[in-house]
């Protein structure tokens, strides 16, 4: 623990939490509030699997294109010549990069490390209609990025998020593709540590300046972090983060005040607090032997309770 501002906690409660994560899936907890450490416990350097966080962080990339006009939102597949094996059909090739990044492309292809789970038959659902998180969309806007802007996307995220907010465990030799024959496009695979995560739930948290330096275009955070999709139940999706609304019945973590996060397999989490000016990371170093959603939010609240006024 560092910082003035942990002195205002609860670090009974802190403790305590910290001794029961030890015995469980947890291996890294991160706290910061208004820029201070409150709390690091666990393999903080440790780099392993993101898992879905990686699309949280593909969108930042996303927001810099856009920015520079090599990226429209509503261009479609078939402007860009984005197809598969087997072929997209007409409909699908309507899809655009907005209905991607919110994961409504309407496209039920097979993809490499599918998500299954209830998949809706091929054109059941046109482009822009219907929310169904898959892993075509996202593994399809690896390929979009990298065909729009003539860069590697790995080489970029770099040379324009990791070098400049001073990742101290990144090396661009923890992300790589990964190909396979369900689909031509393949699945961007990263392994970050807990305080470099940290450091992007901040870069956040500062609608994207890094120690006064304009990382990320503050119209773009505020976007990608926007729900988009109306999940029910004070839940939403953005441009890949989620959301979730003060008290949202809907979702297990959640606060008094409007929060968003990204989220990966196995209880890998960045959640941001605006108002309360507040990051947390979570981290579990196997995603097959982690935490389940619920289970975040029973660490969150003991996180929040032990906030100062909490």
């Amino acid at each position: 623990m560092a910082g003035s501002r942990a002195e205002e906690w609860d670090q009974k409660r802190l403790a305590a939490l910290v001794t029961e994560l030890a015995t469980g899936g947890s291996t890294a907890l991160m706290i910061q509030q208004a820029g201070e450490l409150v709390l690091s416990a666990g393999q903080v350097a440790r780099t392993t699997s993101v898992a879905s966080v990686r699309k949280s962080l593909i969108s930042i990339l996303y927001g810099l294109a856009i920015e520079e006009g090599l990226i429209d939102l509503d261009t479609t597949l078939d402007d860009l010549a984005i197809d598969d094996i087997p072929p997209l059909t007409g409909d699908e090739k309507r899809a655009s990069v907005r209905d991607l990044l919110t994961s409504r492309s309407g496209i039920y292809h097979p993809s490499i490390y599918d998500i299954d789970r209830d998949r809706p038959t091929r054109g059941s659902h046109t482009p822009g209609t219907h929310f169904y998180y898959n892993n075509w969309d996202f593994n399809a806007l690896g390929t979009i990025y990298e065909r729009a802007t003539g860069r590697r996307i790995f080489a970029d995220f770099a040379e324009r998020i990791a070098i400049p907010l001073g990742m101290q465990d990144f090396t661009i030799a923890d992300l790589r593709f990964e190909s396979g024959p369900e689909s031509i496009h393949p699945v961007y695979k990263m392994r970050l540590s807990a305080r470099d995560l940290l450091r992007v739930g901040q870069l956040y948290l500062d609608r994207g300046m890094w120690k006064g330096r304009r990382l990320v275009p503050e119209a773009w955070v505020a976007e990608s972090i926007r729900p988009h999709v109306d999940l029910g139940g004070g839940r939403g999706y953005g441009y890949l983060w989620w959301s979730a609304a003060a008290h949202a019945p809907g979702d297990r973590l959640r606060a008094d005040v409007p929060l968003y996060y990204a989220s990966g397999l196995g209880g890998l989490f960045i959640v941001v607090v605006p108002d309360h000016d507040l990051a947390v990371v979570h981290r579990a170093a196997r995603v097959d032997h982690g935490i389940d959603h619920g289970r975040m939010g029973e660490i969150f609240d003991v996180i929040l309770d032990a906030m100062p006024g909490g």
